[in-house]
């Protein structure tokens, strides 16, 4: 079974963090929500409060198939400055594990010298941001194992495109059918 780490810090955009787990749970992908600042509850953009399944320093001592981090602008910071979520990040890529990130996030890539020279996307009007990347409007972007997305409304498609890179095309189809998505 294909496992998955998401980031949760406070101001994390709470669609992002919850739809892409939501998702990939239904694929069948193991997944833990990681708190950045422990395992207690924590408060998203929008006024949501979501309880982490564990810390990520407890959750870190496991590898993963993939490392995700959800946007929002303070919790896109908090992944930015955080020393243990940049060696997370820098170890799943030496590893060649996928990385992703959607809308603020993908700055937390730049911060920590993740995938450089690779193509991304991230929320509008950033792209001054990404300097040492190929930085493209669409709404979600797959290179190699980056895959990066625009913001809250990209976000089942982001997921998706998680769910297609761990799990394959079959699942995408089945999981479309059942969510209603077309």
């Amino acid at each position: 079974m294909p496992s998955g780490l998401i980031f949760l810090a406070e101001g994390a955009e709470e669609m992002e963090l919850v739809i892409t787990a939501d998702v990939l749970r239904r694929a069948g992908v193991d997944v833990v929500i990681a708190g950045v600042a422990g395992d207690g509850p924590v408060k998203c953009s929008n006024k949501v409060t979501v309880v982490p399944d564990k810390s990520l320093s407890e959750a870190a001592s496991k590898h993963y198939d993939i490392l995700i981090c959800p946007g929002g602008a303070k919790g896109s910071e908090t992944l930015c400055k955080s020393k243990e979520v940049g060696a997370a990040l820098q170890d799943q890529e030496k590893r060649g594990g996928f990385i992703a990130a959607v809308c603020a996030a993908p700055t937390a890539l730049v911060a920590h010298n993740i995938a450089k020279g690779k193509k991304l996307t991230s929320y509008p009007g950033m792209a001054d941001k990404f300097k040492d990347y190929k930085y493209l409007e669409e709404r979600v972007v797959v290179d190699g194992k980056l895959i990066t997305s625009r913001g809250p409304g990209t976000t089942f498609e982001f997921a998706l495109a998680i769910v297609e890179q761990l799990v394959g095309k079959e699942k995408v189809q089945s999981l479309t059918s059942g969510l209603v998505l077309k």
